[in-house]
C-alpha cells in the first residue's frame, strides 16, 4: 500500500493506493492562509504538519487494515514557497507562498541584472517564485535572512518532519529559480545573486527516488509500519501529471485549482521566458514540461460566489448554466471579466495588476457576471496556451484536472475557447495525491503504475459556431489588458 500526500494551498489531501492503482481510502484537512498585508500570502508550516497528522489519523481510523500495510509514501505540494530553517531546523518565520506579490521589485532587479540566467533556470524572475522572495527578506527582514541555515519547499518540510532529512526533488527545485534545468543541478550563479550559498540549499533527488525511511519514533506517533520508504515526490503540477499519466512528450493538461495552468510535457527543456512560460523539470527523470500559469483559476469562482451572495460555487454554476446556454453564443456586448485577482504570470508577468469587470450595464445580471468569470479564466488560459505553444511544445488536446474539472459546462466552454478537445477524468481532483502515491511505489521498484492514467469520464469537442463568437470576445478581452494595467498604475499614485 502506498500513501500519497498532497500539500495544497487550501487543503492537504491524502490517499491510500494499492499496487493495482485502486484508491482504498482518502482524507483531507483544510489549511488557513494569512494575508498580513495587501498582496502578501503566508502559511505556518506547523499547520501543514498538524494537517498531515490529522489526515493520517483519519485514514488510520477509517481504513485500519489498509493503513497497516503502508510500505511507501510519496509527496506532492504547492510550489515556490519559501520555508526558512535555522541551524537547529527550527522555523524562522511563516512560509511565503507562491501567490505572494511582495517581491515584485526584487524580481525585476534579477531580470534586469542577470538577463541571461533565464535561459538556464527556465523562467523569468517573477515575484511568485522563490528566489526573489529571498532578496526581499535580505532587505526587509535581515535578521531572518541571516539566520537561514536551509531553505525548503513546502512539501519538503513534511519530508523533514517524516524522515529528518532535508532534501528536495528536481521539479520543486526548478520552481525556485536556482536550478539549471538542463543539467538538473543547482545553478550557483543565481544562488549567489540572491545572497545565498549552495550549502544553504537541500540535496537533490529525482521524484521517483527513495530519499529515506520514517524513523521508529515518528512511525509510532503516526501509527505507521516500520521502514516505510519516502519518495522524492514533486511539485503539485508535475505530480498531477504523473497521477493522470501525462508522462510522455506531447501529453498535455489543464489544472483548474486555486490557480490554473496549462502544461505540455516535453522531452527536452523548451523555454520562452520572455513570454512568461516556465520550462521546468518533470517529477520523472528525462522529462520536462512547458507551463503557462495564471494566478487565479477556480478561486475566481469562489470569489464571485461570495460577492454575489450565493451559498456555494454549485449555486453559481447552476445559475449560469440555466441563464446562459452554451448553444446560444453570448452577445459581444455582454460583460467581460479579467481574472487577475492576484496579479498575473503568463504571459503578462505583472503581480500587481488587478482584475476587472467591463461592459457592465443596467441590464447586467448575476448570471452574466458568473458566466464572464468562467469565460475570463478560459481567455486567460488561451493566452497561456499561445505562450506555451510558442516554445515548440504541442497541445493536441487537454486533460482537465482540479476542482474546476467537476463542471461539465466549464469544460465545454474551455473546449470552445481553446479550440481543443477537453477530457475530464475520474478522480481528477485527487490527481496530485494519486501521482504522489505512484511515485512512492516507484521508489520501492514498483514502476508499473507510472505509465497508467485515469479513466476518461467525459470528452468535450469544440463547437465551431460558438468558438467563432468567442474569438471575437477574446480579441476584445486582449485589447483591454493595457488599459486595465494603466488604470492600476494610476490608482497607485
Amino acid at each position: 500500500m502506498s500513501l500519497g500526500i498532497d500539500l495544497g494551498t487550501s487543503e492537504l489531501k491524502t490517499v491510500l493506493m494499492d499496487s493495482a492503482g485502486a484508491v482504498r481510502g482518502q482524507a483531507s484537512v483544510r489549511i488557513a492562509t494569512s494575508r498580513p498585508q495587501a498582496g502578501w500570502s503566508e502559511q505556518s508550516p506547523q499547520d501543514w504538519w498538524a494537517a498531515c497528522v490529522t489526515a493520517l489519523a483519519q485514514l488510520r481510523a477509517g481504513w485500519p487494515q489498509d493503513y497497516a500495510r503502508i510500505v511507501c509514501i510519496g509527496l506532492s505540494g504547492q510550489m515556490h514557497g519559501a520555508v526558512l530553517l535555522d541551524a537547529n531546523d527550527q522555523l524562522i518565520r511563516p512560509a511565503i507562498l507562491w501567490n505572494d506579490a511582495r517581491a515584485e521589485a526584487e524580481a525585476a532587479a534579477l531580470a534586469r541584472d542577470y538577463p541571461a540566467y533565464a535561459d538556464v533556470t527556465g523562467s523569468l524572475p517573477m515575484a511568485g517564485l522563490t528566489a526573489p522572495k529571498l532578496l526581499w527578506l535580505q532587505t526587509h527582514e535581515p535578521d531572518a535572512f541571516a539566520a537561514i541555515a536551509c531553505l525548503l519547499s513546502p512539501k519538503d518540510y513534511l519530508r523533514l518532519r517524516l524522515t529528518g532529512i532535508k532534501l528536495t526533488d528536481m521539479s520543486d527545485a526548478a520552481g525556485t529559480l536556482w536550478l539549471d534545468e538542463a543539467r538538473r543541478a543547482w545553478f550557483a550563479p543565481m544562488v549567489t545573486a540572491c545572497g545565498l550559498r549552495l550549502d544553504q540549499l537541500p540535496a537533490l533527488a529525482e521524484g521517483d527516488a527513495a530519499t529515506g525511511t520514517v524513523p521508529d519514533a515518528i512511525a509510532d506517533q503516526l501509527g505507521l509500519p516500520e521502514n516505510v520508504v519516502v519518495a522524492g515526490g514533486g511539485g503539485d503540477n508535475p505530480v498531477s501529471a504523473v497521477g493522470i499519466g501525462a508522462v510522455n512528450g506531447g501529453d498535455s493538461f489543464i489544472s483548474l485549482g486555486t490557480s490554473a495552468a496549462i502544461v505540455s510535457v516535453t522531452e527536452a527543456p523548451l523555454g520562452n521566458p520572455a513570454g512568461g512560460v516556465h520550462s521546468f523539470c518533470h517529477a520523472l527523470p528525462g522529462r520536462w514540461y512547458a507551463m503557462g500559469a495564471i494566478l487565479s483559476g477556480a478561486s475566481c469562482v469562489r470569489w464571485a460566489t461570495s460577492v454575489l451572495g450565493l451559498p456555494d460555487e454549485a449555486a453559481l454554476l447552476a445559475l449560469v448554466e440555466n441563464a446562459v446556454p452554451l448553444d446560444s453564443p453570448i452577445a459581444p456586448s455582454a460583460p467581460l471579466f479579467l481574472p487577475y485577482l492576484s496579479g498575473e504570470r503568463t504571459p503578462h508577468n505583472d503581480p500587481q495588476v488587478r482584475g476587472a469587470f467591463l461592459q457592465l450595464g443596467h441590464d447586467s445580471t448575476p448570471a452574466q457576471l458568473g458566466y464572464a468569470v468562467l469565460e475570463g479564466v478560459a481567455f486567460a488560459l488561451r493566452d497561456a496556451m499561445a505562450a506555451v505553444t510558442s516554445t515548440g511544445a504541442v497541445v493536441p488536446h487537454c486533460m482537465l484536472v482540479g476542482g474546476g474539472a467537476r463542471s461539465q459546462y466549464w469544460a465545454q466552454l474551455l473546449a470552445n475557447v481553446l479550440g481543443r478537445e477537453m477530457r475530464t477524468l475520474h478522480n481528477s481532483e485527487l490527481s496530485a495525491s494519486l501521482g504522489a502515491a505512484k511515485l512512492g511505489f516507484a521508489a520501492i521498484g514498483q514502476r508499473q503504475l507510472l505509465s497508467t492514467g485515469l479513466p476518461i469520464k467525459n470528452t468535450f469537442l469544440p463547437d465551431a459556431a460558438h468558438s467563432a463568437a468567442l474569438s471575437l470576445r477574446y480579441g476584445r478581452y486582449r485589447s483591454l489588458f493595457p488599459a486595465v494595467q494603466a488604470l492600476h498604475q494610476l490608482s497607485k499614485g
